[in-house]
């Protein structure tokens, strides 16, 4: 019996020749070829294509713009001339004021409503004697004309000695009148040719600057209307598109008097701004919640568009910004470009930016508590350090710095600070808790030194906690049984910086604190209330714009929790008096100078040559127990470059208690006290292991010489 074997696997050796294989070619006939696609199909898509073609489609909006700019030109025109007519606009106007609710406004329209008509009725009823006074008139000038003309001639006569002048004048203008009517007579029929396409040219001028034609017809820079100048008539449209449904009504039946609502437009900075005065039955609120929407009727983003409320009832104040100017930065600080600029703690005003205006923005700060809160990595420590770095350039005013973030964003005030702490661990805390608690015996001790001697003046303090919401979180405990933070009578900082709000501006003693994502807990109510100037950056919910703010303010339309985040870096919603507000407000936005780490250096440089040298108090800080210079060699290993975030990644898994907060910048600024610096390779920043062995090398030799010194 023969079995079949079954290869389960394909040979991969090539076959043997067999000579007596004999290879059979099989020819496959050619496809068919495809059934020709009839003419009346390819005569479809011709037109289709051509109907759709953009050339085509710009070519039809094209004729029905301009045919609808003439056709509407005359209704413009003719709605003009019935309104010059007739009473029909003081009738829009009487009806726009009973709208609004402003009866006065309504009963002086009427007023003049009557003076039109009694005026109109007067020159109609001189219509009826005019046939008659006309033909005298004409009678008599006639008459007179040819007196005067006869008198010339026989003045010509007399001085010709000819009887014939007599006529001259008389006949010379006959043929000039004959030469007047054979004119007309040449000019009448082009005139009657060509006067009804002026008359359309007119119409068309006239309907194509109002855009007298529907949106999709208009041209392309047009119909996107972005950045367009804001009108009367453009605010009240959007006013009446905002879903309001009194606001609406009234609008609509005031007609084309709804601009009566607005005040005068007036430039205001890189915008315009206006007084919206709102009908009755419409509430100022109604209009403020739909901030996007208006913005959005006004064809601008919604961070452009500012409702704030003014003295005057039923009244919002619009602010408008140009398109897209309020993403170009704002310039240098003042302390920057000017090297010259001093400070004052009683009467000058630190320079903290430009308002929306574009005016300069300035705050005083004498005898001013200060909270400025924000969610993180906003610019809240960069606004807070430049109002020190301004103040510091009065030698008079004394700091103590607790800086619990710990990445060296203070670092410039070592020699300006008497205190200065860095480090955001449970111990920086303990210090920084320490810290205002002694300012609040000095505090005491200020007190009790005027109440013996009422004329004695004290040298400014300002006790400085930036990210406080660490103090307020803290949950260690002290050997008193009390708890460093919380927002109870219990809490050792919580109690201190309250003290220090109630009594501490007397003596010129005050808080100044800096805080991220305001809550109940990290922010507790009596603390953030006893600020005289708060000022907050961006915000995630109205509630904490409340917290950061106040009540007043928000409600006066102060919003931090509309900007946008990341985007509006270093834009303040400020609630003090210690800025100029604007007449009616409650609150300014101030977009803040941005001053960078190594400006902030010179500036405190120029702050240090001004006192006479200042020893800080620097507490422990948790960097200096570990050899940060040889960790870096340490992660590096025998790499010869490691990029800058890479050597961060591996200090943080070294010790994240210590390195947690480091970033690019303070790992540069380690290199640089050591001579050193990251440098670019292919366009990324990388740390090279020879340039940390070379410091390590210098810094040892360094030691060593000064210790056989």
């Amino acid at each position: 019996m023969t079995e079949n074997v079954v290869h389960l696997h394909k040979h991969t050796d090539p076959p043997t020749a067999d000579t007596a294989t004999v290879t059979t070619l099989t020819v496959v006939p050619d496809a068919p070829p495809a059934p020709p696609v009839p003419l009346w199909v390819r005569s479809g898509r011709a037109v289709k294509t051509a109907v759709t073609h953009e050339h085509t489609r710009a070519a039809g909006r094209s004729v029905v713009r301009h045919g609808l700019y003439t056709f509407n030109g005359g209704r413009i025109v003719a709605r003009r001339t019935w309104d010059g007519r007739t009473g029909s606009r003081y009738e829009r106007m009487i009806r726009a004021a009973e709208a609004a609710g402003n009866l006065e406004a309504a009963e002086e329209w009427e007023e003049r409503l009557q003076r039109f008509r009694a005026a109109r009725h007067h020159r109609r009823m001189d219509l009826l004697h005019s046939p008659v006074d006309a033909a005298k008139g004409v009678a008599v000038g006639a008459g007179m004309s040819i007196g005067a003309l006869v008198a010339l001639g026989i003045v010509m006569a007399i001085s010709t000695g000819d009887a014939g002048d007599v006529i001259t004048p008389l006949s010379a203008t006959v043929d000039f009148i004959a030469l007047l009517m054979r004119i007309v007579q040449v000019v009448w029929g082009p005139l009657i040719s060509i006067g009804p396409f002026l008359a359309l040219l007119a119409l068309w001028s006239v309907g194509r600057k109002r855009q007298a034609a529907p949106a999709w017809a208009l041209p392309a820079n047009v119909r996107s209307s972005e950045g367009e100048p804001i009108t009367p008539s453009i605010v009240v449209k959007a006013l009446r598109d905002l879903g309001v449904p009194a606001l609406g009504r009234a609008i609509k039946e005031m007609g084309d008097a709804g601009a009566s609502m607005l005040g005068p437009i007036t430039i205001a900075g890189c915008g315009v701004e206006v007084d919206v005065t709102l009908p009755s039955g419409v509430a100022t609120d109604e209009v403020q919640k739909r901030r996007r929407k208006l913005a959005e009727n006004l064809t601008r983003h919604e961070h452009e568009v500012f409702i704030t409320l003014p003295q005057a009832a039923r009244t919002v104040r619009l602010w408008i910004a140009d398109s897209g100017a309020l993403d170009e930065p704002i310039g240098p600080s003042p302390l920057v470009t000017d090297e010259t600029l001093t400070a004052n703690y009683k009467t000058g005003r630190a320079p903290w930016g430009q308002d929306l205006r574009g005016d300069a923005a300035e705050l005083s700060v004498y005898q001013r508590h200060l909270l400025v809160t924000g969610l993180s990595n906003q610019g809240k420590t960069a606004a807070l350090r430049a109002l020190a770095l301004w103040l510091a350039l009065d030698r008079s005013v004394q700091f103590w710095i607790a800086d619990l973030k710990g990445i060296g964003d203070w670092a410039m005030f070592d020699g300006i600070a008497q205190v200065l702490i860095e480090g955001p661990s449970d111990e920086h805390v303990i210090q920084a808790t320490e810290m205002v608690e002694d300012a609040v015996e000095e505090m005491n001790r200020r007190i009790e030194e005027r109440r013996q001697d009422p004329a004695v003046v004290f040298e400014p303090l300002i006790v400085l906690v930036d990210e406080a919401q660490l103090a307020f979180m803290c949950p260690v405990m002290g050997e008193d049984k009390r708890p460093y933070g919380g927002s109870k009578a219990t809490s050792r900082y919580f109690m201190a910086v309250r003290k220090l709000h109630n009594q501490g501006r007397a003596v010129d003693v005050l808080m100044w604190q800096g805080t991220q994502d305001p809550t109940d807990q990290n922010l507790p109510k009596v603390v953030r209330e006893g600020a005289h100037t708060r000022a907050s950056l961006v915000l995630g919910t109205e509630s904490q714009a409340r917290m950061a703010l106040g009540d007043k303010a928000v409600d006066g339309g102060a919003a931090p929790n509309l900007l946008r985040q990341g985007l509006d870096k270093g834009t303040l919603v400020v609630a003090s008096d210690g800025i100029t507000i604007p007449a009616g407000q409650s609150s300014i936005t101030v977009r803040t100078h941005f001053i960078d780490d190594d400006p902030a250096t010179e500036i405190a440089e120029r702050a240090k040559a001004l006192r006479n040298g200042v020893a800080t108090l620097r507490t422990i800080d948790r960097d200096e127990e570990r050899d940060a210079l040889a960790d870096v060699a340490a992660v590096i290993g025998n790499t010869a470059r490691l990029r800058t975030d890479e050597v961060l990644k591996r200090l943080h898994a070294l010790d994240t208690a210590v390195y947690r907060e480091w970033n690019n910048g303070r790992l540069k600024r380690l290199l640089e006290e050591h001579g050193e610096e990251p440098k670019k390779s292919h366009g990324v920043m990388v740390v090279r292991r020879d340039d940390v062995a070379r410091a390590l090398a210098n810094r040892d030799t360094d030691g060593s010489a000064s210790a056989s010194q």
